[in-house]
């Protein structure tokens, strides 16, 4: 007969006394907290308020206030690689997804012939959903998955997930979702025949519906959500009553936006005032035309209203947990998937006649706004300056965050990896060696359950590293080594001392020759490792299809 061993231990204040064999049986179901991980899609750094934006945003502010917010943590610099990092712990190469997943268009367009550019995640990592759904969790989601569409064997209900409805591909139109990117519930396409439907909307009612289907079959058994929104990825969609509530907000331009921005980040204590705004080639507002600027207003507005909804929606979700009971013991933890997006045109994208419209896909507020959403960063989705990797990151637990700690900044930095080494942490269990038959890769994240409890040491002591079509940066410490892809090749490493030129704006590449010898062999031995292939080879690959 084995002998059991009791065991006490004291998780943010609590007590908890049970027998046990094995590190599984430590902490019983109804001690293991709710997991709810909502994404944003294309938002920058500070649009949202806790951040420094004027986009309303009460309920995001209050989990901040109440919760940890984060400055320094990053994404992986675009929508595919971030969600293959996020749900998986890699880095976006081991999961398959070095670049992006094929799009519905086209089976074989992003599959570039390595097992690291496949299009699609692989079966040698293991999903939050897998772990946790080992762990005794019931696992739902309600979104956009964008991490395969071909392949069934890699959608949600396959990857662990009791539970789904959402966008298998990417981007899709807020009020009607038509070929080729449909909604789908579990494994079945919809059609949607609904005048009153919201992407926004209908996520966080089926996040609700599925919480409730958990919680009736069983009370006790915990729940992970992950809750990935597609706002406010274009096309630019929202309701009029939230677009109405804009309109005219942004006819200062967004030269005065940035400032307002910067100066409200340094009263916040988010930024250094010794940190330059950073500068792009932007347009002037001035030299627009009073009807161009009208129209970009209007861009700007519908951008601010599908935040907004958005927002709106996360303080349903929060009330309903309360009506239920169960918000003290969920965890909630909120961020974005790569900076503001400057795709397409200076000016956006997409007939001005669609706007306000329920028609249109590829609408889009344009670089020159983006360049106001990730103030006061450099750069934008794709680049691995921080305005393409910086994330507002706020994590809120009544039972789990310590009194003392509610409310706080944390300015140390974290990545990705990080929330699912959290998530096992807070599971109480661990990544297998080999799951359904596959020999499953270790997760690179280090656990952020410490800092709940106050601790000020430093999670991270190692190199992070990120590479995404060619553009390349490690960070280490205070220095943060980058790379642009479209500036050359392989001869262009600019250097930064994070603490005292966050922007990005002096590069002591050549002031700091060890430090940038040190980092750059860091790179190219982590880029070997993992598989990272040159982007000029991939180039090579992409024309020839």
């Amino acid at each position: 007969m084995k002998s059991s061993k009791a065991i006490i231990f004291l998780v943010s204040g609590y007590i908890f006394i049970t027998c046990c064999t094995s590190k599984k049986d430590m902490i019983s179901n109804t001690e293991k907290p709710n997991i709810i991980l909502i994404l944003s899609d294309d938002m920058g750094y500070s649009d949202i308020a806790p951040y420094g934006g004027e986009i309303n945003t009460p309920n995001l502010s209050d989990l901040a206030k109440n919760g940890l917010k984060f400055t320094q943590f990053y994404n992986a610099a675009r929508c595919c690689p971030t969600r293959a990092s996020l749900l998986t712990g890699t880095y976006p190469h081991e999961a398959g997804i070095g670049h992006m997943t094929n799009p519905p268009n086209d089976p074989k367009g992003r599959n570039y012939g390595f097992p690291q550019y496949q299009g699609k995640l692989n079966n040698n990592v293991i999903t939050i959903a897998e772990a946790l759904g080992e762990a005794g969790y019931s696992t739902s989601m309600s979104g956009k998955w964008h991490l395969s569409f071909f392949d069934k064997n890699q959608w949600p209900l396959q990857r662990g997930f009791d539970n789904f409805y959402g966008f298998i591909a990417g981007a899709g139109n807020f009020f009607k979702p038509e070929a080729p990117r449909f909604i789908f519930e579990g494994n079945e396409k919809l059609n949607i025949d609904d005048e009153n439907y919201y992407t926004t909307d209908v996520f966080t009612d089926k996040a609700i519906e599925y919480i409730d289907k958990v919680k009736s079959e069983d009370n006790e058994k915990p729940f992970f959500l992950y809750l990935s929104y597609n706002a406010p990825h274009w096309p630019l969609q929202a309701p009029k009553e939230e677009i109405d509530k804009y309109r005219g907000n942004y006819l200062k331009g967004w030269e005065n936006l940035r400032e307002e921005r910067y100066k409200r980040m340094i009263e916040m204590g988010l930024i250094d005032s010794s940190w330059d705004l950073s500068y792009d080639d932007i347009v002037s507002w001035d030299s627009l035309s009073e009807e161009k600027r009208k129209e970009m207003d209007l861009r700007m507005a519908i951008y601010a209203a599908m935040i907004d909804r958005m927002d709106q929606n996360i303080g349903r979700l929060i009330n309903d947990l309360k009506s239920k009971g169960l918000y003290d013991n969920t965890i909630i933890m909120f961020l974005n998937d790569n900076g503001a997006c400057a795709e397409n045109d200076m000016l956006g994208s997409g007939p001005k006649e669609q706007l306000e419209t329920k028609e249109g896909y590829l609408l889009s507020y344009g670089k020159a706004w983006a360049n106001a959403s990730n103030t006061p960063y450099r750069s934008y989705k794709h680049w691995t300056h921080e305005g393409g990797i910086g994330t507002p990151f706020i994590i809120h637990w009544p039972n789990g965050i310590s009194k003392d700690s509610r409310g706080l900044t944390v300015n140390q930095y974290g990545f990705l990896p990080d929330i699912m080494a959290t998530c096992l942490d807070l599971a109480n269990t661990n990544i297998p060696e080999v799951f359904n038959g596959n020999k499953i890769k270790k997760h690179s994240g280090k656990s952020l359950t410490p800092i709940f409890r106050g601790s000020k040491e430093q999670i991270h002591k190692e190199p992070i590293f990120w590479e995404h079509e060619g553009n390349k940066a490690v960070r280490l410490g205070d220095y943060k080594l980058v790379q642009d892809w479209e500036k050359g090749i392989d001869d262009n490493w600019e250097l930064y001392d994070i603490s005292k030129d966050r922007t990005e704006q002096n590069n002591l590449i050549k002031l700091l020759p060890d430090k940038s010898k040190e980092m750059i062999s860091m790179y190219n031995d982590w880029a070997k490792k993992i598989g990272v292939i040159p982007w000029s080879e991939i180039q090579k690959i992409r024309g020839k299809k």
